[in-house]
């Protein structure tokens, strides 16, 4: 996510070094699991965050939806702790704590005072290995994730425009299932591909542990060698993934719903990550969207809201930490009385200067300024920084890749961005979703 602009933005010379940007120490554990310390002795309280090198996109085909339901699944108990006595314990020492799947990673998360770490870490390595599941827990969850589904998507027409966008955006590639899985496959989903997906995927040597708050890092290794040392690695399976051929036209979606009050414009453009395509093209993308969609002062935002007044919101985001291809977006909400075309048509003029007349330095080096700053801000916390060095590792980046990001995007060239916009704002590599109320002609 691409973060709005900062009510002060730093000069780029006050920006940390890369080295800096987190006080984080690493190690192996002799199992083969990746291990971060984030020390932060702001207040007595930790963070610890386990991610697993598997998610949505590594769900087998037919059983889209196998690993968010797995992850539901987790907090079913073993043979040492009931159903429910996870998180009981967690609340009963004053903890919190929370789980989530993405396409690339899912993760399990407690905050707890720093002196229940060690109850937390037990806890959880406890169910990497230790989940017992059977149809008496696994039926009922599944009516649970399927709630949950008509709750976030079949009952939000914007939640079913977003799927079938997505679907027909990415051709090939696993990115096109939504995380929660569809409806119909959900369904078909039992106690056996849980555990099977559970123990192809859920060991020591397939996860990284981060441990963010008021700990050292000699307490954390012992710990992690007391807890997870013990579990033994198996052979991890490959991750097969479908690549992404070539696009050569684009798709338009148009969704009416007597449920949408105002309507909504969606395009996404198929783009590199930091893992995937022109990699050097991940950071001035991240600028891009920013000059582009970040906030009151971006391009887009002057233009349409404060100039033409044609709409009431408009934005940009581009996440580059994904395994596969990714997305660039741009999205926009009409004032009243003021057509998706018509707007559509707006945001095609703003995009067509910009390929023709490029950025001027100083605009960049303007974005720039209000990323670095924002990025201070969001990583001043007991949780962010886990999140941002746990999601980095899990698609495979590295330590160093991580606490380079502030170097990187201020060492970005006009020139580089006016190049990643032209070689990713091309129609035929785009899909355009259009919300619009039942009454509309």
């Amino acid at each position: 996510m691409i973060a709005a602009a900062a009510a002060t933005a730093l000069p780029l010379w006050l920006v940390p070094a890369a080295a800096e940007r987190f006080p984080a120490e690493a190690f192996t554990l002799r199992i083969g699991m990746q291990v971060v310390v984030v020390p932060n002795h702001r207040s007595p309280a930790v963070t610890q965050m386990v991610w697993y090198k598997v998610g949505s996109a590594d769900d087998p085909p037919g059983k889209s939806g196998i690993a968010h339901f797995l992850e539901h699944l987790m907090f079913k108990g073993t043979k040492k702790y009931p159903p429910g006595a996870f998180s009981a314990r967690i609340a009963h020492n004053g903890g919190r704590d929370n789980a989530f799947t993405a396409a690339d990673y899912t993760a399990f998360y407690e905050t707890v005072a720093a002196d229940r770490l060690e109850l937390a870490m037990r806890l959880e390595a406890d169910r990497m290995t230790g989940l017992t599941l059977d149809d008496k827990v696994v039926l009922p969850e599944r009516k649970v994730v399927l709630e949950e589904r008509r709750m976030r998507v079949d009952n939000k027409p914007a939640g079913v425009l977003d799927e079938e966008l997505t679907a027909r955006l990415f051709l090939h590639e696993p990115y096109r299932n939504p995380n929660i899985g569809w409806g119909e496959e959900i369904r078909r989903l039992g106690t056996q591909d849980a555990l099977a997906f559970y123990r192809r995927w859920y060991m020591p040597n397939n996860a990284i542990l981060v441990v963010g708050g008021d700990v050292e890092p000699a307490a954390v290794k012992k710990l992690a060698e007391r807890y997870f040392g013990p579990i033994p690695a198996r052979p991890l399976p490959p991750r097969e993934r479908a690549a992404e051929p070539p696009h050569h036209a684009a798709v338009r979606v148009t969704m009416k719903s007597a449920h949408v009050a105002v309507p909504s414009w969606d395009r996404r453009y198929i783009a590199p990550s930091y893992r995937m395509g022109d990699t050097s093209e991940a950071y001035p993308l991240q600028v891009l969207a920013e000059i582009l969609g970040g906030g009151v002062r971006s391009r887009l935002y002057k233009t349409l809201v404060l100039e033409k007044k044609l709409a009431l919101s408009v934005g940009a985001d581009y996440e580059p930490g994904a395994r596969d291809l990714t997305t660039f977006e741009l999205y926009a909400t009409p004032k009243e009385g003021v057509t998706v075309a018509g707007l559509e048509a707006a945001i095609d003029g703003v995009l067509r200067h910009l390929l023709a007349a490029g950025l001027a330095p100083a605009e960049v080096k303007a974005a720039q300024e209000r990323m670095l700053a924002a990025a201070v801000y969001e990583e001043d916390s007991l949780t962010g920084p886990a999140e941002t060095i746990g999601a980095g590792l899990a698609i495979g980046r590295t330590l160093a890749d991580i606490e380079a990001w502030p170097d990187r995007i201020a060492k970005v060239t006009a020139a580089e961005v006016d190049a990643a916009a032209r070689a990713v704002l091309v129609e035929r590599n785009s899909a355009t979703g259009i919300l619009l109320p039942e009454h509309t002609s």
